[in-house]
């Protein structure tokens, strides 16, 4: 029996059975096999806001009440500044496309400067997603928060456009100060207090007759539902717990607490691989200057860390979707 063992020519390569399986390069597959398994997970996340939309769809915020802000500019202009960093990040996945292309000539100086807008622009969005994210803490309206949750905000009667708590309601101090281990007992703590008090709210409303409330309900004009006069004041006095200003974890004054917490984990995870694609092509230029890939004959790397960030592009297109247009 002829037990002679016929050479293939792949022994001791990194496949076995051959080293370029769909034509792509160790690195490049290994990159595909991240960007899927990162799809999966954003999938999940995204799929799991869906559900938990659908289920409140009647409380659910308005993205064009809530995203209405522009950076020095204080009247309302909804979903301009987000539109902005929308056209950012896609115009640095222009330029990363630009960087590859050029290494594919190998051509430094081009790959250097398309390099170099595609780290400004990511670092544009970054820094508009910290601003958006910090404009969302804040808050800039205030509403109160029933006992059962719901979430009440207040309108003009005359134009029916929301009012700030400011606008209409006095604060007077109490002496009341937050609870910490210097001044309180000493095992309990607790957060900063509102600007104002329901009571304060209730005198405020009692003497301004423009001021109507209207809940987190939303009706079948796809609007919020506004109360009269008498219902506002009497739901109001009977249901009326704490005052909320802005969006945490905890309550959210454009409505229900869910959607501000998927908005900062999601936004959050999305705006955490920008940082790291921005960090990575940072090390990526300066290897670039240094001339690393110039003596390699090879700009793979910038066509596999292009790849990470036209995934991370291509995800955002999601989110935007989800978040702000839906």
């Amino acid at each position: 029996m002829d037990n002679t063992v016929v050479s293939t020519g792949t022994e001791g390569k990194t496949w076995g059975g051959g080293n370029q399986p769909l034509n792509a390069s160790y690195g490049k597959m290994m990159m595909w096999f991240f960007i899927v398994s990162d799809a999966l997970t954003f999938s999940g996340f995204l799929a799991a806001y869906g559900f938990s939309r659908f289920k409140f769809l009647d409380s659910w915020p308005i993205a064009d009440e809530v995203f209405t802000h522009i950076p020095f500019y204080h009247e309302p202009m909804p979903m301009i500044y987000v539109a902005f960093m929308t056209f950012v990040l896609i115009m640095s996945s222009v330029t990363m496309v630009l960087a590859v292309d050029a290494g594919h000539e190998l051509k430094k100086a081009k790959v250097t400067l398309y390099l170099l807008l595609t780290i400004i622009f990511g670092a544009v969005f970054v820094g508009s997603q910290a601003w958006e994210w910090a404009t969302f803490i804040r808050g800039d309206y205030g509403a109160v928060q029933t006992t059962g949750g719901n979430i009440l905000q207040f309108v003009n009667a005359e134009d029916g456009n929301r009012i700030a708590l400011r606008d209409f309601v006095v604060a007077e101090d109490d002496g009341r100060v937050a609870h910490e281990s210097n001044n309180g007992l000493w095992f309990k703590s607790e957060g900063t207090q509102p600007t104002y008090t329901v009571e304060e709210v209730i005198h405020g409303m009692e003497a301004n007759s423009n001021v109507l409330i209207r809940t987190q309900i939303i009706n079948d004009e796809g609007k919020k539902t506004l109360l009269s006069r008498e219902e506002s004041l009497k739901l109001l006095k009977d249901n009326g717990k704490v005052v909320v200003e802005g969006a945490n974890l905890h309550v959210n004054e454009y409505g229900t607490p869910l959607f501000a917490n998927f908005f900062f984990f999601i936004t959050g995870f999305h705006g955490f691989h920008v940082f790291s694609g921005v960090m990575i092509n940072i090390i990526i230029f300066f290897n670039v200057i240094l001339g690393t890939y110039e003596r390699r004959k090879s700009y793979e790397m910038v066509e596999k860390v292009g790849l990470y960030w036209h995934f991370v592009d291509l995800v955002w297109v999601f989110v935007f979707t989800f978040f702000y247009l839906v």
